[in-house]
């Protein structure tokens, strides 16, 4: 069980051979790395599936390889196109995970230099578009872990920036919490070589051009996203876990968050997110422990609205009606109310 999915396994990966499973997207969500935040988001898990499905099929229509084999629907796996209900249920292609070692306060990557195939790379790639305010850039900046010249930028950005070509960042994945790396260490702790990391680039380029399109199409600018990827028994590259949900991406909608940025703003205003922010000053692997406060629930307004937009967004990027909700644009209004209160 993740944070925000379940993961059924119908046969174990082997080292040449990829195994079987379903993953069961729940209406749990995450943020800050905290792990399960105390509401759920009502069919929330429904709409992911729906979305990262869609993403999934596109893309293998533009030949990228994924590990997506289907929507499970009364235990039979179907094309979204042939599905009669929304379901939560995906079956892929299971990859296996392998965990670095812990050494102290240090993570051991060796593994992945005897490794050819069938496993996770450790690492998430980040698209970026533009600079929306939130977004981990502008920390990093102040902080001194970033330079302008890694943003290929002359200027220090300002919050609500579009980029004039796409920034690619890429942080770790394994780790107790996600840690930004450069491109170096990125292929260094992973075992890539340097068309591997050019390959992952362009594929990761392929998938945000896609979301972007279709996040035009609903009047939505894609600020960012993340893209996961593994190897599978051949050292094929393939696009693993989801894809193009809100979840996944940031967009916008004339400024407003259509993510999980939304929960965020609410948090960044607790004493629970405070503590979160300092204890991960302190101690890098395991700041959890310094968290002496509990996130707070969501107010049910605002639960709510979160939840119509997750559904509204699936209905409009797929095509189809699948929740009984107004469109995404009038529920957008109603939230621009709640978060500006």
């Amino acid at each position: 069980m993740g944070s925000v999915k379940d993961l059924v396994v119908l046969k174990e990966p082997a080292a040449t051979e990829t195994g079987t499973g379903r993953f069961i997207f729940s209406d749990r969500y995450s943020i800050f790395d905290w792990g399960e935040m105390p509401d759920h988001i009502m069919e929330k898990g429904k709409a992911i599936c729906l979305v990262s499905a869609y993403f999934f099929e596109r893309l293998g229509e533009l030949g990228i390889k994924t590990h997506y084999l289907g929507v499970v629907e009364d235990g039979v796996v179907k094309r979204l196109s042939d599905l009669q209900k929304p379901s939560d249920t995906m079956e892929v292609k299971l990859l296996r995970v392998i965990k670095p070692k812990i050494h102290g306060n240090f993570y051991d990557y060796s593994a992945y230099q005897r490794e050819r195939g069938n496993f996770l790379i450790p690492l998430e790639i980040i698209y970026r578009n533009s600079l929306p305010e939130g977004s981990s850039v502008f920390k990093r900046l102040k902080e001194g872990s970033l330079q302008l010249a890694d943003l290929g930028l002359q200027q220090a950005p300002k919050p609500g920036q579009v980029l004039q070509k796409p920034i690619l960042d890429v942080s770790t994945k394994l780790e107790a919490t996600d840690r930004y790396i450069n491109w170096q260490e990125a292929r260094a702790i992973s075992g890539l070589d340097e068309s591997e990391i050019e390959e992952i680039k362009r594929v990761t380029l392929t998938v945000n051009d896609l979301i972007t399109e279709e996040a035009k199409r609903l009047g939505l600018l894609n600020e960012d996203g993340k893209v996961e990827l593994g190897f599978d028994g051949n050292r094929a590259l393939i696009l693993v876990d989801a894809l193009g949900t809100l979840d996944e991406c940031r967009f916008t909608f004339e400024g407003l968050p259509v993510s999980k940025e939304i929960a965020r703003i609410f948090y960044r205003r607790t004493e629970w997110c405070r503590e979160v922010e300092e204890a991960k000053k302190k101690d890098k692997i395991f700041w959890k422990a310094l968290v002496k406060t509990s996130p707070v629930q969501l107010p049910d307004r605002l639960a709510n609205a979160i939840a119509m937009v997750y559904k509204a967004y699936a209905n409009e990027i797929t095509k189809r009606r699948w929740f009984n909700t107004p469109s995404l644009k009038e529920v957008l209004e109603d939230i621009k109310e709640l978060t500006t209160v």
